[in-house]
């Protein structure tokens, strides 16, 4: 009998030669081990695929498929899970060793919770600290929270239950760039969140990465404030203000850090 595994680890990865390797042991290395990890190559011209064949794991399976951004691989990653618990890691971005070990136990141990999330570090492209991330504490119902701003900060952070993604459906491609923040508010309109507070998650930044094109951020971003503040209730309309705030708070950030792409 065919067991499946309890998480499906995803990684997307564009032209990543540079950093696939290292993303790859990270999660190679977890403390938790029963896992499939999904590479999702959306479409690379350079030696990805040859350095993630170096690497050899029963756990690995790569699909290959014509480019289409970020979303796109997410979801193809997803289709083709098997685990009851899903997490994504981006091809630069890395994970602490107890990463899984520590979310999984802390859904199972939160009955309704959906989602869990770690704290975030920051580092250079030389896999260096660079920075502390929000180390935000947020749990049960953070909708409110959320909605303010992107306090998970990447989509390499969280565990998801998933059963959740028939309810809610999965990343959307319209939102190129922040479509793990408009799924992280689509889950906490239904659902609780829980975190886990240790630093679990390192978020690289890099003058290529994608939160460097600042004009497609601010287009994508100010649509999902729209669309979330024009279906939300009216008590939380007041809020729209401070998410702004935040909003460009938040690119300016990226604007200093990266290179960015305008």
């Amino acid at each position: 009998m065919l067991i499946m595994p309890i998480i499906s680890v995803i990684i997307p990865v564009y032209n990543g030669e540079k950093t696939i390797q290292e993303t790859i042991k990270s999660v190679l290395e977890q403390t938790f081990t029963d896992f499939e990890l999904i590479i999702i190559n959306d479409g690379s011209t350079d030696s990805t695929l040859v350095k993630i064949a170096q690497l050899k794991d029963d756990r690995m399976k790569v699909l290959s498929f014509p480019n289409k951004g970020l979303a796109t691989s997410r979801n193809r990653g997803i289709t083709n899970s098997q685990g009851d618990y899903l997490a994504f890691i981006d091809a630069d971005d890395l994970w602490t060793k107890d990463k899984l070990e520590l979310q999984l136990k802390a859904l199972q141990g939160n009955e309704e919770a959906v989602l869990a999330y770690s704290w975030t570090d920051y580092i250079d492209e030389d896999s260096r600290f660079s920075r502390s991330g929000l180390h935000s504490t947020f749990s049960g119902n953070v909708y409110e929270k959320l909605l303010i701003g992107n306090f998970l900060e990447s989509g390499s952070n969280p565990l998801i239950r998933k059963k959740v993604f028939t309810k809610i459906g999965n990343f959307d491609e319209s939102f190129p760039g922040v479509e793990d923040w408009d799924l992280y508010l689509r889950t906490a309109k239904k659902y609780h969140f829980i975190c886990v507070p240790s630093s679990q998650v390192l978020y690289r930044i890099s003058s290529n990465s994608m939160s460097t094109n600042i004009a497609k951020m601010e287009k994508f971003g100010l649509s999902v404030i729209q669309k979330n503040f024009a279906e939300t209730s009216p008590s939380l309309k007041p809020l729209k203000k401070a998410t702004l705030a935040d909003f460009y708070m938040y690119l300016t950030l990226k604007s200093v850090e990266g290179k960015p792409s305008f």
